[in-house]
């Protein structure tokens, strides 16, 4: 993985001595809340329903076992309400709950001293006060860490598939060209302040595990007919209130051009994206409204920094070569620890089965960690936690661990000879769940439980579900199943490309829920990316897991044998009959409870 150099860290230091000094003067009142508002977001740094959030960013996943250790420190020493503040949570959490009549089961509870995963392969956490703000970056400074840009209207943490570099169908590792895109943006003066944020996704596979087509910018990697690296590049995917999936400006982009490209698209979308709505604001209405005529003006405008600017931005071979040193295969050793594990169990075989993969080394492997446990928020890690993450980094995959688009963690250099220990020890820590990839390996935002733009919880949904579906048999009869949640129209929980998506709205200021069918993330299991349909009105908080149950239950009955996905039952016969089955479980709770009133 990347390794700073003396100017890399000197950068993020002196950002974090910065940032302190904006912190005082705010605090002795020469800036207002106003002022500090977008140099704290420009830090990642929000205030949300209780608490600052702070969001930290793992460029493309890729995370240190040293790094864990200081998001463990970070969330032991620093992600701590005062006990006041805390009670006022809880007891507003517990009062929703109230208003749910019906839903028993409640979300796991507001803990603190924890790290949260995200979609965007960053670290948040809920408790930070600000006042402590400074202290943490000038930490995070000093394992090379950061949140800037993970915030605000400018360039975001960029990602990549989490398998880039060790993957069996890889073209080319985009990993070094994240980096330098990374570098390129970080503080670009031109784009600090953007018409709204922006996101650029890089994959380097024959599958789409990126999710490009839903980015601001997707970059897929290409190799022409003789063997030159190039990019397809998209443009206009979002999700939002107006899910679009990007459209391809440019099939073929030679590698070393691939900043001033960017730059292009950038720049024409800093011009001409619209300011006086955030909800049209980001670059997908902006290409959706101007169709072609957004392509040639991006092209002539990449034309012009070529010919007329003499394309300042070129990648050279030798910029390149110095980036992909750091991209090496790490030094490997196994762990040869000994382990009692029954390797010809149920259990195990299935871990095998769902949380293994192939690698393009051989006798190695690349295994997922997965954070979706009862009583856990999906994505949420304490500091007990990442300090034996940061271990089993150590012990069986060269001290790297990868932060993953679905919110678990991937251990990129595995010897196979180490899968039955490094099994015993996931096992212990509650993260060995065999999940990977079927329903309750759901992705959540945070919802309503910490979030103030959210409209309604996720968070008790997603207890709900996992609660209903612990039955592993079960589990691996439904086959895979891409679920996600968001609880607002902002989607951080990406709903729209889950098979099934389930959606937060507000509803006379009660907490309702969409659910739609048939999204896609692009992978080769879920096939194009395209955003699911609404399969009726909202759903109260106590009837979406009948409602989940009978979608399910439909697709059991509906499909051709067990060897036919989920998605693919759907789109063979079509949303009307899991449209019937969740109205049918409504009106079916509706009569439960009306003869237990009678």
């Amino acid at each position: 993985m990347y390794q700073y150099t003396e100017f890399d860290k000197q950068f993020v230091k002196l950002r974090a001595q910065q940032f302190r000094d904006q912190l005082e003067r705010w605090q002795r009142g020469e800036l207002t809340d106003e002022q500090l508002l977008p140099l704290r977001l420009q830090n990642g740094w929000y205030i949300q329903r209780y608490a600052p959030m702070a969001r930290i960013a793992v460029p493309y996943g890729e995370v240190s076992s040293t790094q864990l250790r200081m998001l463990a420190r970070i969330a032991r020493d620093y992600d701590k309400p005062e006990p006041e503040l805390l009670a006022h949570a809880q007891a507003t959490q517990d009062q929703l709950q109230a208003a749910q009549p019906g839903l028993t089961l409640a979300a796991p509870p507001l803990r603190y001293g924890y790290g949260h995963f995200t979609t965007r392969t960053n670290c948040q956490f809920n408790w930070i006060p600000i006042t402590k703000a400074a202290d943490v970056m000038e930490l995070l400074a000093s394992v090379s860490m950061h949140g800037i840009q993970t915030s605000g209207n400018d360039i975001r943490n960029i990602t990549c598939d989490a398998y880039e570099g060790i993957a069996q169908d890889g073209i080319v590792d985009t990993r070094p060209f994240a980096e330098i895109t990374r570098q390129w943006s970080s503080l670009h003066p031109e784009f600090s302040f953007l018409p709204r944020k922006f996101k650029i996704a890089f994959n380097g596979a024959k599958e789409d595990r990126a999710a490009i087509g839903w980015y601001d910018i997707g970059v897929q990697a290409r190799r022409g007919d003789d063997g030159a690296i190039g990019f397809t590049v998209k443009v206009g995917g979002g999700m939002g209130r107006t899910p679009v999936i990007g459209s391809v400006v440019r099939e073929f982009l030679p590698w070393d051009q691939l900043l001033n490209y960017i730059e292009a698209v950038v720049r024409v979308y800093n011009s001409y994206g619209r300011r006086d709505n955030k909800w049209k604001a980001r670059i997908k209405i902006l290409v959706k409204a101007e169709g072609q005529k957004f392509i040639d003006d991006v092209e002539a405008e990449y034309k012009a920094i070529v010919e007329q600017d003499g394309a300042p931005h070129t990648i050279s071979q030798a910029e390149l070569d110095r980036v992909q040193s750091f991209f090496v295969v790490p030094e490997l050793k196994a762990a040869n620890l000994r382990s009692k594990v029954n390797t010809q169990g149920q259990l195990y075989s299935r871990w095998i089965a769902q949380n293994v993969r192939g690698h393009r080394l051989p006798g190695m492997k690349a295994v997922t960690l997965s954070f979706k446990r009862v009583g856990f928020a999906p994505g949420d890690a304490d500091a007990a936690t990442m300090d034996a993450l940061a271990e089993l980094a150590d012990q069986f995959s060269a001290g790297e661990a990868r932060l993953t688009h679905e919110q678990n963690l991937l251990l990129p250099w595995v010897f196979e000879s180490d899968l039955p220990a490094l099994y015993d020890a996931a096992r212990a820590l509650g993260l060995a769940q065999p999940n990977i990839g079927l329903l309750t390996d759901m992705i959540a935002c945070p919802g309503g439980d910490f979030c103030s733009l959210a409209n309604a919880r996720s968070l008790p949904i997603a207890a709900a579900i996992t609660e209903r579906y612990q039955d592993l048999d079960e589990v691996f009869d439904l086959g895979p199943i891409d679920l996600h949640m968001s609880g607002c129209i902002n989607s951080c929980g990406h709903h729209h490309s889950g098979h099934i998506g389930i959606l937060g709205v507000d509803k006379d200021g009660k907490e309702w829920y969409q659910v739609t069918l048939g999204g896609a993330d692009g992978s080769d299991l879920s096939g194009p990316a395209i955003g699911g349909k609404v399969v009726g009105p909202s759903f109260s908080a106590a009837e979406v897991p009948d409602v989940i149950e009978a979608v399910l239950g439909t697709y059991r009955a509906l499909r051709l044998n067990a060897s036919e996905h989920f998605i693919d039952t759907l789109r063979r016969v079509g949303h009307d009959p899991f449209k019937a089955a969740a109205n049918g479980a409504r009106q079916a709770r509706h009569g439960h409870e009306a003869e237990a009133l009678a």
